[in-house]
């Protein structure tokens, strides 16, 4: 079993996400996620993580009933979060936390993280003493370890931990697609970590399945390495990193857990001749379908767009989407290529300047029309 160096409660550095838990006509399947559970923890695994809005609030009472009740609070550790829609003043936020240890049957949570923070959000968090509160309810023992959960740029990270050199953790979307993306920036925000001693919870290593279900030509290329998943690959790559503490699985089924089990027991990191495979992978995603821009920004810069439209950002992110899906791109859409003035791509009023300065001579109006079609439904 893997040796967690970071926190020495946590059983090794594979985690249950339950963001999504087998279902049953529109509830947790209850039975499915005990033999579950019990296959996690009897494989001597332990930290579950979870927030108040997965599956509509049935993620935390779906832990109390299958995990709370049945084990000894010693047994399992649990992460939860502070999440942005639940609470609009300082006083709502005790309150709100202390129903969610009450949804999820415990009397403290292990790991208590502010939720998906960005510039934009951090605002209200840092205006509201949200961070400060979570401290205080550290000092008085219901939570054991204070962190964030990410979803910005590099230097946003930096400035936050900057701010808060208390936060203990850092959760970050990161696989071995998302590691040099210029809109995900998995590298450089793992690097930000490391720089503060701060030790990665990693999401999305799978990229919300998309990289358990590849395309033919990418997965011929791992099926000539092994007939392990494609998605132990992806997980294991995550878990390669020195810096990283934890890699979340959000599993839905049996057979899902029990591929996991065995990438992960015993765990091994990947090998150079598996990473040169996945960066094979990596071209082969990335050039199914683009938009042939290069990020020349002669169309925001030469030409500067009179509705702020962030043009070569945009069409980046639609690149993302194409190929991956997956509902990052809606909020870093929302967050922050439409955020302080900039305009959404709808906001085009077709005066065509963009068009005469771009080298590609891409049809950006038209682009445009269809990037709102899917950021803006």
């Amino acid at each position: 079993m893997f040796d967690n160096k970071f926190f020495p409660e946590i059983k090794g550095n594979f985690g249950f996400g339950c963001m999504r838990l087998p279902m049953k006509d529109g509830e947790v399947d209850e039975e499915e996620f005990k033999l579950m559970a019990d296959s996690f923890i009897g494989a001597g695994f332990n930290y579950f993580d979870t927030a108040h809005g997965y599956i509509g609030g049935k993620s935390e009472t779906a832990i109390r009933e299958c995990v709370s009740k049945r084990y000894k609070r010693s047994d399992f550790l649990l992460t939860n979060k502070l999440s942005e829609p639940y609470f609009n003043c300082e006083a709502d936020i005790v309150p709100f936390f202390k129903s969610q240890l009450e949804l999820c049957g415990v009397d403290y949570f292990d790991f208590y993280l502010m939720h998906a923070q960005n510039a934009n959000n951090f605002i209200k968090y840092k205006s509201l003493k949200a961070y400060e509160t979570a401290f205080e309810l550290k000092s008085q023992g219901y939570i054991r370890h204070v962190g964030i959960s990410f979803h910005d740029s590099a230097d946003v990270l930096e400035m936050i931990l900057n701010e808060y050199p208390e936060i203990e953790s850092v959760q970050i979307q990161f696989n071995y697609v998302d590691f040099d993306d210029p809109q995900v920036q998995s590298e450089k925000c793992y690097n930000v970590c490391l720089k503060h001693g701060k030790p990665c919870i990693i999401m999305e290593p799978v990229k919300g399945g998309t990289l358990a279900n590849l395309p033919a030509e990418a997965a011929e290329v791992l099926n000539r390495l092994s007939d392990n998943s494609n998605a132990s690959y992806a997980v294991r790559f995550a878990a390669s990193f020195s810096n990283v503490m934890m890699v979340l699985s959000g599993m839905s089924n049996m057979e899902q857990m029990r591929d996991n089990l065995k990438t992960m027991v015993p765990f091994r990191p990947v090998t150079d001749e598996e990473k040169e495979a996945l960066s094979k992978v990596v071209c082969i995603l990335r050039n199914r379908k683009i938009i042939p821009c290069t990020g020349c920004r002669y169309c925001v810069e030469q030409n500067s767009c009179p509705m702020g439209i962030r043009i070569p950002d945009i069409f980046a992110l639609r690149n993302h989407y194409d190929n991956f899906k997956g509902w990052l791109p809606f909020v870093k859409y929302r967050n922050e290529l439409t955020a302080n003035g900039a305009g959404k791509a709808s906001s085009c009023i077709k005066c065509g300047m963009c068009e005469e300065a771009c080298p590609q001579h891409l049809e950006i109006r038209k682009l445009l029309e269809e990037a709102a079609s899917v950021f803006e439904k």
